[in-house]
Parts: C-alpha cells; structure tokens; sequence
C-alpha cells in the first residue's frame, strides 16, 4: 500500500448561481498578461451547452484522456510513435476558433474622437492583431442560454437521449439549465503530464498538484491534447505552456485559492484524500460501469490505524494525516457518496469531484395553462427537467445509477429538513424517504450543516504545507530569494 497525500476539491452545483466572480477572481490573479488573453484557468458554464473550449467533451474531436488497447493503457491523442510525427503540429489540438479570439476596445476612439451628431463608440479590436474584430464567440457565450438550438443542442451528453428527451429540453416551458464551474482536476493520472515529452509537467508528491515547470517547457503542446478537459493552455507570446496550479503559493501559507476563497455561492470544498498509489493503473483499466466505484475505492479511510502507519511510514507528516480526518472532500466522495468525478471514462482519476444538481420539475403547456406534472413540495428526481441520462453521461460514465444515489439522498435531506423547520410535509414520509436513500438522521443533519451553515473553515481544510521538508529547503536561500511565481526570474525564452 502505497500511501500518499492529495489535495482534493469539491463543487456542490446545487448552489452555484453562475456569477462568474471565481473566473474573475482567477483572471486578475494569473492570466491577465500578453498570450494569456483568452486563457481562463477557471471557467463557468452553462448546461446544455457546448463550453470551453467548444464542445471540449467530444474526443472524438480532441482525443483526450487514456483508452484501454489490448488491455494496456494508452493516451489517444498520442504515443511514442505519433510524438515524432505531430513534434510541430497536433491535429487534434483546439485552434483558436475552438476557444474565441480575445478582444479588447479602441477606448481613444471614444474619449478623443471629434466633435459629430452620433454618439462615439469603442470598437472592439483583436488582442492578437490589433485589427477591428468582429465578435462571435466568447469564453461564457452560451451563458444562461439552456435552450439554444446553437449552443444546447451541440452538448455532447445529450447522446443517448431519446428524441423526445431532446425535445422537452428545448420546449419554453421545460427548459432547464445549471452551472458548470470547472478548473483543472489535478488528475492522479493526468494525461498531461504523461503526454509532455520534454517532462515540464509534474504531480507534486507533498500534495498532488500538477504544475508546470516553464523553464522546461518546449512548446510541444501535447499536453494540450492529451488533457480532456482542456485545462492546459498554449501562451503565444512566451511559447510556453500554462495551467490552473491551484494557487499553491495561497495554499502553502494556509489561504483557499482564490476561486475558492471568492466563491459568493460558496459551492467550494477543499480538503486531503490520502490514497493508495499503487492502484492508480489497475484502476485505470477497469470497465466504465466500475471505475466510479473503483476510483471511490482508492481513496483510504485516514482514521484506519494500518492506513496511518503506511502513511506515516511513507513520508506523510502527522498534521496532513489529521488533516485529512477533518477534509469536507472525504465526507462527501467516500462518506456519503453524494460527490461524483467528471467524466471518469476519461480515465484521468480526477480529484475534483462535483455533488450533481436537483431541478425544477417537468412541466406541460394547455393554452395557456401552464401544468406542474407533479404536485408535491419536492418532486420525484426522475420528473426533473435535466434528464437523468444527460446527468449520467456527465458524472456516471453513461452509468445512472450512482447519479441517481446522490440526488436520492439530497432529495431526502431536504424532505427531513423541512419536516423539522417548516412542518409542512409528514415527519413518517421524511423518515422512510431517508432510510430509502441509505441516510441516517445524524448523516442527514450533517449533510444539512456542511452544505447550508457551513464555516470559512469547515469548507477549507488546508493541510500545513511542511516547506522545511521540502528538497528546495536544503538550497542556499541567498541563491533563490528572488524566485517567485512559477520559480522563474526572467521572462521565459520562445521557443528552444
């Protein structure tokens, strides 16, 4: 058993209310310098939709992610044959109409330009060309448009839909959408690192972060296609590549990172998984209807006295192993199981995991009567307006059932809740409708609290990050005291 240490995530997308104040908090923070216009390490999207970059779940198009070849585990979108012949170009790589060209406004033409009839406007200018641009793609384009023929209908988790599950979606008073935050998962078998030939990228072993190391970066941009989720970006002007590094320098002086720390719907958890390294490959391998259960089973129970000696014995400090009893991450994946990997077929192991939302329930239109198709406070979860389908394909590897456990469970805890504070439903019902969802009273009353009353600190676990430990310690400190940010000085060279 080997035992290691993982900083983890959690977004509850029941209370994400889509004000994009995490993108901005990440935008301000580390991309906001030339080539780095249109990267948003942080994203919010909106369900249906095709996202960003454009319909970026579809490797088809991308080849992203690991696929089982003969029963050995292998990236699609390259291999050591393939390395030499895509050195200088990646067919399946996003081209920069697959993200949006950024832009900015020709603000001297607004405050100096003469004296006219109309009204001087700012036109928008290309921050690549400095041309006029003409605007047709943004990184939230689709924003809140749920119903759109352009941008729903082209979500690659609709497969699988029937034609009528397709047409309720996009019928007026059906339509439905949610917010979809994303940032890198930090993978623990992240295809970026595996696909770099030059070796820049690396996971962490202190906390499983995957950075970047720039100064090795060869512009090869494999990475970029092997990531799925399309969280590896290409910076024009340096020539090198670049990445969520979830704010470890916050993270090693105990903040939350920033999205974490500006989240106003406060959807965000961070805690420490400890897990066992050695299963990485074989689970990796497993079928799709397995891997959530598998994935699930990596992660190790810190309070198991043999988990801490093995913990212990490999290197994992004392205050990360107590950490990791107090991580809100642990109680939703491996607790209570209401917390799900996106798009595990992927088969990167990613360890942000995302507890699926409710919806409001289906309706049918008579005239002009608009008819609710259950009466009851809460409805049942397979009414709701978002197919269980489409929600599987998302979180499930096409698989409802584990989909369907954690939305069971959250429709429980809500029946309990109300019973106890409002009183207008049947304390009897609330009670069978938790033992149906496998939930105690104590485990309700503590999903309850950690997802509605939760503190600053109960959603922020930080583990301390030991930087004495650290082989960059043993370092003549005079040597370094200048290096900040991504362990560079000096502007990065193009290219070679």
């Amino acid at each position: 058993m080997d035992v290691r240490s993982q900083i983890s995530m959690v977004f509850h997308l029941d209370k994400c209310i889509g004000c994009h104040t995490c993108s901005i908090a990440c935008k301000n923070i580390w991309t906001d310098r030339p080539g780095a216009e249109y990267m948003w390490w942080n994203n919010v999207e909106t369900k249906p939709g095709t996202g960003y970059p454009t319909a970026w779940e579809d490797q088809e198009k991308y080849k992203g992610g690991w696929e089982l070849r003969d029963g050995k585990l292998g990236l699609k979108s390259t291999g050591k044959r393939r390395t030499i012949t895509n050195i200088f170009h990646h067919p399946h790589q996003p081209s920069m109409d697959d993200y949006y060209e950024p832009w900015t406004y020709d603000y001297q033409n607004l405050f100096n330009a003469p004296e006219g009839p109309d009204q001087p406007t700012a036109i928008p200018i290309s921050m690549v060309t400095g041309e006029y641009l003409d605007i047709e793609a943004g990184p939230n384009w689709d924003d809140d448009l749920g119903g759109s023929p352009v941008y729903a209908e082209n979500d690659p988790n609709l497969d699988g839909l029937t034609p009528e599950q397709r047409e309720q979606l996009s019928a007026v008073e059906r339509l439905v959408f949610f917010y979809f935050p994303r940032i890198c998962n930090h993978c623990l078998n992240p295809g970026c690192v595996a696909a770099c030939p030059s070796g820049a990228l690396y996971k962490r072993g202190e906390d499983g972060i995957v950075l970047l190391d720039q100064n090795r970066c060869r512009a090869w941009r494999s990475c970029i296609a092997a990531c799925p989720y399309k969280k590896v970006f290409y910076n024009w002007s340096t020539g090198k590549s670049e990445k969520c590094i979830l704010c470890f320098p916050r993270i090693e002086t105990g903040q939350a990172p920033a999205c974490f720390h500006s989240c106003v719907g406060r959807i965000r958890y961070l805690g420490v998984l400890l897990y066992d390294a050695e299963q990485i490959e074989s689970v990796a391998k497993r079928p799709d209807e397995e891997l959530i259960d598998a994935h699930r089973d990596m992660v190790l129970d810190p309070f198991d006295p043999a988990v801490i000696e093995a913990a212990l014995a490999n290197g994992v400090h004392e205050s990360v192993i107590d950490s990791a009893q107090k991580s809100p991450v642990y109680k939703y994946v491996k607790t209570w199981k209401i917390a799900l990997p996106p798009h595990i077929e992927f088969r990167t192991l990613p360890m942000l995991f995302y507890v699926p939302p409710m919806s409001p329930v289906m309706a049918s239109r008579e005239g002009e009567t608009v008819d609710h198709i259950s009466d009851n406070l809460f409805h049942d979860i397979d009414e709701s307006r978002v197919p269980m389908q489409f929600l599987a394909n998302l979180f499930g590897a096409g698989h409802e059932a584990k989909v369907r456990y954690a939305l069971r469970k959250q429709k429980a805890v809500r029946w309990y809740r109300r019973a106890i504070t409002v009183g207008d439903v049947d304390m009897e019902t609330a009670m069978r409708m938790l033992t149906e969802a496998d939930c105690t009273v104590e485990e309700a009353e503590a999903i309850y609290k950690l997802t509605s009353l939760c503190t600053f600190d109960d959603r922020f676990v930080i583990p301390p990050a030991h930087r004495e430990e650290a082989i960059q310690m043993l370092e003549d400190p005079m040597e370094h005291k200048q290096s900040v940010g991504f362990g560079f000085v000096a502007r990065p060279r193009r290219g070679m």
